[in-house]
């Protein structure tokens, strides 16, 4: 019935069901059918087959499982929801005896090993924490992939082994620096309110209320977090009830944030009491409170929590391997709870200025070097009859006039960039962005080059990992290996030959040769030299230009900001020599983040926050740079060499 059949109570199923096992009796042993029949069966906690039940129970593979352990795997296949013992402990614990009790009986144990094996608890064991990832947009992407490939027949039922190319630890970094940029630009914009109301009144009277609430906001609820009614008000705090009916409370000096966002941006007047915002009742989310939070209380941090609330504004941070396209994590949104939308891979949104870098390598490819001198000044191109012109500005309209394409990369001169593909011709500009699958068909005009097209997080992150590279075509690659059921290969990432990796007999004589070489069939979809030189001039962005804050890192990096047209998405996208990391912030409802917000302020404390973290331990490794490249000192603004 597991394997063949279904569930349905009818004579029809129990007449195949013994036609059946007859034809399976006649080609299988008992004990065959038996392991056959334990592999398959749910045991509870989510495990399918006796081996996942042993690692989810016990972190033991099934030969490191004692007597008691095995005994209560052997209670689940019964009712694993009535025996589960982190529900049931009484019961579940009561069936194991029984069972240890018919392992003496049948003489498989004697009844000292029963009686001590009986005399012990249940402890159950979950996986360390370096064994367990939450990667739930990454998951749920391979999903679709698995689906595409082997439909979902296969996919649920076929007993698939997925090896991914997740990194759990760069999931969590990303996670946290994603979250921390959303949290901080939210913050910006004021307080909204609670997020529910509740009648104040004994404690085991709200308690359900607000644990009502908390199932509601779940997904969106994370560690070092809680909701908390507020239960009293003063002039210096606001006093809070958890669910667990402890206590807390948020001090006004951490409520200062709280003042709304008016009309353009504008501040409204600060708050000069937490009652100003705030009333009996309220059920507020609150969070630890952090080490700078602690400094400015002083003494009053005991019991302290700091208001919090979930962020209007979303985004999405993908991390990639640039030289073979592995993706690394993958943060789809704020909270993965209420929504499978990954806006990773399925928001398609305008990248502004990160996409210039491709404009400039067309401008390197058709002769300039990123000393040629552009005019930077205000230009304007008709749009055709009875339409006005077109007049691109840079940003706080302020212009360089004949300066270095280095420089005009830095400080992102709209004027510039046209100038430049006005030279060189649109069409290279669209080749590019083609080759390096930026874009697909995208409409022939010149806002193009200032990002005006529509692309994926994903897509930009795996064209950047390809300047990085040295110009190595790279696809992004979530799964690594697929195993059918019978532990045969039928999925590989990687299909590179490689000399020297199979010996050639038992002997040991090839052993010391030369060492496996695999072989790179990488297609070169640009010029090492040119993608040195883009690499170059995106280092400056980082030490002198828009990307500047990045230099707290401490370590070699290099990348591009990006705003579009009134500030309605802000990116920032960047690398290390062997990390890429790309990130977004936008509404999901596309509308402007505020005036004075670019992807300096927004976007790129999130890459900041992620490299910190991934690099922290990483030596520092200067970028790699390819024969036929040779360096001259030249004057930063006149491209003169400086002798």
């Amino acid at each position: 019935k597991n394997f063949l059949l279904t569930s349905e109570k009818s004579i029809e199923r129990k007449i195949k069901e013994a036609i059946l096992a007859i034809r399976i009796s006649q080609v299988y042993s008992k004990d065959k059918i038996l392991e056959l029949y334990l592999n398959e069966i749910y045991l509870g906690l989510g495990s399918y087959g006796v081996a996942a039940a042993a690692q989810n129970y016990f972190n033991e593979s099934m030969d490191e499982l004692t007597i008691e352990e095995a005994a209560l795997l052997a209670t689940q296949p019964k009712a694993p929801s009535i025996y589960n013992p982190k529900k049931n402990y009484n019961m579940a614990l009561e069936r194991r005896n029984w069972v240890i009790d018919q392992m003496n009986a049948n003489g498989y144990i004697t009844a000292e090993a029963a009686a001590e094996a009986k005399a012990k608890p249940i402890e159950l064991r979950t996986r360390s924490a370096s064994e367990v990832a939450h990667a739930d947009f990454f998951s749920e992407e391979v999903r679709r992939k698995l689906a595409d490939m082997y439909g979902a027949d296969v996919l649920y039922k076929g007993g698939l082994v997925v090896k991914t190319t997740l990194d759990p630890t760069l999931q969590k970094y990303s996670d946290m620096a994603l979250r921390k940029a959303l949290t901080e630009y939210d913050r910006r914009r004021g307080y909204r309110g609670p997020m529910g109301h509740i009648t104040v009144g004994k404690p085991e009277e709200m308690k359900p209320q607000l644990e009502k609430l908390m199932a509601e906001h779940e997904y969106h609820v994370f560690a070092g977090q809680k909701l908390g009614v507020i239960t009293a008000l003063d002039e210096k705090k606001a006093t809070l009830m958890f669910a667990d009916q402890k206590t807390g409370h948020v001090p006004y000096a951490l409520m200062k944030w709280t003042r709304r966002v008016i009309a353009d941006g504008q501040l409204g007047p600060e708050i000069r009491k937490p009652a100003d915002i705030m009333k009996l009742g309220d059920v507020v989310m609150v969070g630890e409170i952090s080490d700078e939070q602690k400094k400015l209380l002083g003494k009053d941090t005991a019991d302290a929590w700091d208001l919090q609330q979930i962020p209007e504004v979303n985004g999405a941070m993908v991390v990639m391997d640039p030289h073979s396209g592995r993706v690394l994590a993958m943060s789809g949104g704020y909270a993965y709870g209420g929504t499978e939308f990954n806006r990773a891979t399925q928001a398609k949104r305008q990248p502004g200025s990160s996409f210039k870098p491709f404009v400039y390598m067309a401008g390197l490819e058709n002769g300039f070097t990123p000393s040629t001198t552009i005019l930077d000044a205000p230009v304007e191109m008709s749009q055709g009859a009875g339409k006005p012109n077109w007049k691109p500005t840079n940003y706080h309209d302020e212009y360089l006039g004949l300066t270095t394409m280095r420089v005009g990369l830095e400080k992102s001169r709209n004027t510039m960039t046209v100038r430049l593909a006005q030279i060189i011709g649109l069409d290279k500009v669209l080749e590019i962005s083609r080759r390096f699958g930026i874009y697909d068909i995208t409409p022939p005009n010149f806002s193009i080059v200032l990002g005006a097209g529509e692309t994926t997080l994903l897509r930009l992150a795996n064209a950047y990992g390809m300047i990085v590279n040295g110009g190595k075509r790279i696809t992004p690659a979530l799964i690594e290996r697929i195993d059918d059921r019978q532990g045969k290969i039928i999925y590989r990432r990687d299909n590179r030959e490689c000399n020297n990796c199979i010996m050639k007999d038992d002997t040991g004589t090839d052993r010391d040769a030369r060492p496996p070489i695999p072989i790179d069939i990488r297609e070169q979809v640009a010029d090492p030299r040119v993608a040195y030189q883009i690499v170059s001039m995106l280092q400056g962005v980082t030490t002198r230009g828009t990307g500047a804050r990045a230099k707290e890192i401490g370590k070699t990096v290099a990348g591009k900001t990006g705003t579009t047209n009134e500030s309605y998405d802000t990116w920032f996208m960047g690398f290390a020599p062997d990390l890429v990391a790309g990130v977004y912030v936008g509404y999901d409802k596309p509308h402007t983040l505020g005036k004075r917000e670019t992807g300096s302020s927004v976007a790129l404390p999130a890459f900041i926050a992620f490299m910190k973290d991934a690099l922290k331990d990483q030596p520092d490794k200067p970028f790699r740079v390819p024969p036929g490249i040779s360096l001259a000192r030249v004057d930063l603004h006149t491209g003169e060499r400086v002798n």
